[in-house]
């Protein structure tokens, strides 16, 4: 490459970027414009805005850049001296050139070509002068001296760091530039504080978090090192009061000179290894402390060069939001609230698309139309609030619009026609239950496809990326008043600060931020309280289970006197988790699961301990779901008889669905019996949220059920991708050859009738889908 071709690339580079800044200029500054076409402030920043983008165009060689940034500022011109009054139709037109001036700066965007420009030149003549429309300026337009000093002092400092002195007889010569790579660029700019600034690549700054927050769980290896020095310290100290006691008897007694001789040489020498390991242990002491102040400083710092605002992710979302209203004859506006909180860019990255996805579905299903809210009694103009705020370690995002919220009736009746329930069924479920069903794959409350919705990418995508974050997503509603998501993620993933605890001898780490209270709880102040056990914590029960039965983990020999219960919450829900042992609190450095593992019941992640032993990070949102279906299907066993199990290998699990309490009991003591383990549902809709949220090896279903029939939830469960190859088998009173045909074609791998029911004929049928109790 040329020098004139890497000061060509370099230049072209720093075009980029300045577009980058000047467009968000841009587009913010439309925006408030349109609400008030006459703000001073926002007028002269987008008219500077567009007069710096066509002097960087000219010093690169864009002409196409320079055009389109000249008649923008014309118009802006216009509207400051008040020759033009900025309408919608202004402001679209200038949108439209910022979007253009990005696409030309940047390559592979789709660069525009000579018609586009000229079109969009025409465009803006016809607005500005019907009729009249200025020919495309293809040639270096003459500014003031002024304007032309101010582009040779940006394009002078932005390459002051590699451009030779101009001699004084001759005229300033090209800048040699050092080559740039096009995959890493590396580019120095001067901030409006005077901040130098440096791109670096994301793979890079990974790396740095990465080997920085490694660093700071280094340090902690140093802690039991001086806990050993602590410990030998006060063992010397020891061995010096009965050396000194020795002595003394010594001197008491007859003994020869060697003796005493040698004693005190042993003395001088314990002396003198006592100096060397007090000197030694505050050395150390003080290493320790210094060494992790700085590596707590050096990820603070790698941490805060990643941490991004949340406006980051906003970028195109108040224009995204005003566009899209346009496009359906709405009047939106969105309102941001918290845009400075900090977030993890790696966070901010995965939430753009959640959070585009919500703010389009609030403008496509939430907000009405102008006519529709006037005649509500509504101000014409929707309203949408984003929201984000730091709370106990995690950002919560809240997106509340003031639209007509979810129709339920319209829901159940969607939910009917696309078969997913009976009418019988969908009339009784609750608000909760109804809008379960809008988070289901390929769910979508539109009747046609549209250029906006109607595809059945729904809020399920939404639901698995933030998922994917380790994150939570809850929908509430008012119906006629707007609905309200409510979204929960970490600020980053990189590093998490738990209590590490010991279950069945092995080390699990609970994230402090869903810790409310550690504590150690007598054996007798367990209570039962209809048939669950509880204990009391600040005034009220809160539920009680031992964590070797949610982890699937051995217990430990013998009952304990004294309980570790970690008190963990999720949101307003609490309960009490019985632990081993409290072995202390870490700061982990987050490592992902395989992939190929899938979602691990009740975990979220690994990391390493300070001896270098790995430590599984429990997943709490889906450990409190784990725990509420244990306190509620009666499946809980009771703290002070785990001893009993400890040898006990995992049981392959049943879920029996059948509304007949008969059945249900019949089926539960034959299967119990041959050592499975068995979970009951009182109809199709309990069973379905059992499978869910449990695993199991094998589900046995009625087929007539209030709420959700048996052909309804098998359905549903071969549409399932977690689901579908989980064996089924159909108990019904109904022997037909229809019947069976019916069962089967829903998807149910065995059909045994009622009618010829007996102990044998079930429990070989289960032993032919899933083998024996323990394989």
């Amino acid at each position: 490459m040329t020098p004139e071709q890497m000061r060509d690339a370099s230049l072209h580079e720093l075009f980029s970027l300045e577009a980058e800044a000047q467009t968000q200029v841009l587009s913010a500054g439309l925006l408030a414009l349109e609400r008030n076409p006459t703000q001073a402030d926002q007028l002269e920043a987008c008219m500077r805005a567009a007069h710096s983008l066509k002097g960087a165009a000219r010093i690169v060689g864009i002409d196409a850049g320079v055009s389109v940034a000249h008649v923008m500022e014309d118009c802006l011109v216009g509207a400051q001296e008040g020759r033009v009054y900025l309408l919608p139709e202004h402001i679209d037109a200038l949108l439209q050139g910022t979007d253009l001036l990005m696409r030309i700066a940047t390559p592979g965007a789709g660069a525009p070509g000579p018609a586009d420009i000229e079109g969009y030149l025409a465009l803006m003549a016809r607005t500005l002068e019907p009729g009249s429309a200025p020919a495309p300026v293809t040639a270096p337009l003459v500014d003031t001296p002024g304007e032309m000093m101010d582009l040779a002092k940006i394009a002078a400092e932005l390459l002051s760091s590699t451009s030779p002195a101009p001699s004084m007889n001759a005229p300033p010569a090209p800048p040699e530039l050092p080559a740039v790579s096009p995959e890493v660029p590396r580019t120095k700019r001067t901030t409006e504080g005077g901040e130098r600034v440096l791109r670096v690549t994301a793979e890079r700054l990974n790396s740095l978090l990465d080997l920085s927050s490694k660093s700071l769980v280094e340090t902690q290896r140093l802690k039991p090192y001086l806990a050993t020095m602590q410990r030998l310290k006060r063992m010397q100290s020891q061995s010096m009061r009965a050396l000194d006691g020795l002595k003394d008897h010594l001197q008491a007694s007859e003994h020869s000179p060697e003796v005493r001789e040698a004693l005190a040489v042993a003395q001088a020498l314990l002396a003198e290894t006592q100096q060397t390991l007090l000197q030694q242990t505050a050395e150390l002491d003080e290493f320790g402390w210094q060494a992790s102040q700085r590596a707590q400083l050096l990820y603070d710092t790698a941490l805060a060069c990643r941490m991004r605002p949340f406006a980051d992710v906003l970028g195109g979302q108040v224009r995204m939001v005003r566009d899209l209203g346009r496009e359906l004859g709405k009047q939106v506006r969105l309102e941001i609230e918290g845009e400075k909180t900090q977030v993890d860019r790696d966070v901010l990255e995965k939430l753009e698309a959640p959070l585009t996805h919500l703010l389009r579905n609030a403008v496509d299903h939430g907000i009405e139309t102008p006519e529709q809210r006037l005649l509500a009694g509504k101000p014409a103009e929707g309203q949408i609030l984003l929201r984000a705020s730091h709370q106990a370690g995690l950002l919560v995002l809240e997106l509340i619009d003031d639209g007509a919220g979810v129709d339920l009736e319209r829901l159940r009746r969607n939910i009917v026609e696309r078969h997913l329930s009976p009418a019988q069924t969908a009339a009784q479920l609750s608000e909760e239950e109804l809008l379960t069903f809008l988070f289901l794959p390929g769910f979508s409350m539109r009747d046609k496809v549209t250029e906006v919705s109607g595809r059945g990418v729904g809020l399920d995508a939404v639901q698995h990326m933030v998922r994917q974050l380790r994150g939570a997503i809850e929908l509430t509603q008012v119906a006629g008043q707007g609905s309200r998501f409510h979204l929960e993620v970490p600020l980053t993933l990189s590093v998490v600060r738990s209590l590490v605890v010991e279950v069945g001898e092995e080390a699990y780490a609970f994230p402090l931020a869903h810790i409310e209270h550690t504590l150690d709880l007598p054996a007798d102040a367990i209570v039962q309280l209809e048939g669950r056990q509880h204990f009391v914590y600040e005034g009220r029960h809160v539920g009680l289970v031992a964590a070797t039965q949610l982890l699937q983990r051995p217990a430990g020999q013998g009952a304990q006197d004294v309980l570790k219960v970690v008190v963990i919450r999720e949101r307003e829900t609490i309960y009490g988790v019985a632990v081993e042992r409290f072995i202390g609190e870490r700061t982990l450095v987050v490592l992902p699961l395989d992939e190929r593992l899938g979602k691990v019941q009740d975990i979220s992640a690994g990391a390493l301990l300070d001896d270098g032993s790995v430590v599984l990070i429990i997943d709490v949102e889906d450990m409190v779901r784990s725990v509420e279906k244990l306190l509620t299907t009666g499946r809980l066993e009771r703290i002070d008889r785990r001893s009993r199990h400890a040898t006990e290998q995992p049981r392959k699990r049943v879920l029996v669905v059948d509304d007949s309490l008969t059945v249900r009991e019949l089926q539960r003591k034959l299967l119990s019996h041959r050592g499975y383990e068995v979970a009951v549902a009182v109809d199709g809709m309990d069973g379905w949220n059992a499978l869910r949220s449990e695993d199991f090896d094998l589900l046995i279903t009625d087929i007539d059920m209030p709420r959700m029939d048996g052909i309804e939830l098998v359905t549903l469960l071969r549409r399932d991708t977690r689901l579908q190859s989980l064996p089924v088998m159909v108990v019904s009173y109904k022997d037909r050859e229809e019947d069976r045909r019916r069962g089967l074609d829903a998807g149910a791998d065995y059909y045994l009738a009622k009618a010829s029911f007996h102990d044998d004929a079930l429990l070989d049928a289960v032993v032919e889908l899933i083998g024996g109790a323990q394989g």
